[in-house]
């Protein structure tokens, strides 16, 4: 099982924009200051992306490259792939998510529907509501 990580889609307006900045050319390139300790396990794994509080949809991670600044590149695949909307709580930086704990993907066609925007999901579910 691969593992994966989960990212803030930070300086994206909209999915629409997220997809169109992937998906622009042969692969999307993420930057990080630090190399995950667990590289090897996250090839073939997913960068999950985070808006307004929610993850909604995945790119799979095709490698690590170190770059000439010390930083090192998330190499991913030049696909979006929309996920059954999630809450998580926005973090810095990126942090690891196991494969049972990742939303399925949504099949071609799927809409997720209504979704909750996740500050008042998280809300919700400590408020017993959900």
């Amino acid at each position: 099982m691969p593992l994966h990580m989960t990212k803030i889609a930070y300086e994206t307006r909209n999915l629409d924009s997220l997809r169109a900045w992937v998906e622009r050319g042969p692969e999307a390139h993420m930057s990080t200051r630090y190399f995950p300790k667990r590289h090897e396990e996250m090839v073939g794994g997913s960068l999950f992306w985070i808006m307004d509080h929610t993850l909604v949809a995945r790119s799979e991670i095709l490698g690590f490259e170190k770059r000439d600044d010390g930083r090192w590149t998330i190499r991913l695949a030049p696909k979006l792939i929309r996920v059954e909307p999630r809450p998580k709580r926005a973090h810095q930086g990126w942090r690891y998510l196991a494969d049972s704990d990742a939303p399925r993907d949504l099949p071609e066609g799927e809409e997720a529907g209504d979704v909750l925007p996740g500050k008042m999901m998280n809300r919700l579910i400590r408020l017993g509501l959900v």
